[in-house]
């Protein structure tokens, strides 16, 4: 006998937490608490993270030594979304940049905003928009918007 293959579509909406760590907390108590961002050096090759991470992904030594970095940084690259995957908290469509934050090394995914997408531009310089209510997500940072300077 043939069996005819069943499918069901459907959405499952699996709630979760994620401990971030203590390096990632602090980072995220910064945001919250006083719109700072903090990136973290490597002690041998003296690269800044931003988002910290504990360890130094090339030299393999523990970072320890925080510094304060400005809000403001230069779009490295960026995508514009047409589609919605249903969480994004913008409507379509939407900027992703690759940000490097002033005084980092590495570059930041976020949001950027207050843009029309067809204006962004690798290198344009940008600075963080903070949400009016944080608690201590990525999301306290709304989104990067263009600075003039």
């Amino acid at each position: 006998m043939d069996v005819e293959n069943m499918y069901y579509h459907g959405r499952i909406n699996v709630p979760y937490k994620w401990y971030v760590g203590a390096t990632g907390s602090r980072f995220l108590v910064g945001l919250r608490d006083g719109k700072e961002f903090w990136g973290i050096t490597c002690p041998k090759c003296g690269k800044v993270y931003v988002p910290p991470l504990k360890t130094c992904p090339e030299c393999f030594v523990p970072n320890e030594e925080w510094v304060r970095l400005a809000d403001t940084g230069t779009v490295e690259s960026f995508t514009v979304a047409h589609y919605s995957n249903g969480v994004s908290p913008s409507d379509i469509p939407y900027v992703l940049g690759l940000i490097k934050m002033d005084g980092a090394d590495g570059s930041f995914l976020h949001y950027i905003g207050d843009a029309d997408p067809a204006d962004v531009k690798v290198g344009m310089r940008v600075k963080a928009v903070f949400a009016d209510e944080r608690t201590g997500n990525i999301m306290d940072i709304k989104h990067f918007a263009p600075v003039n300077e």
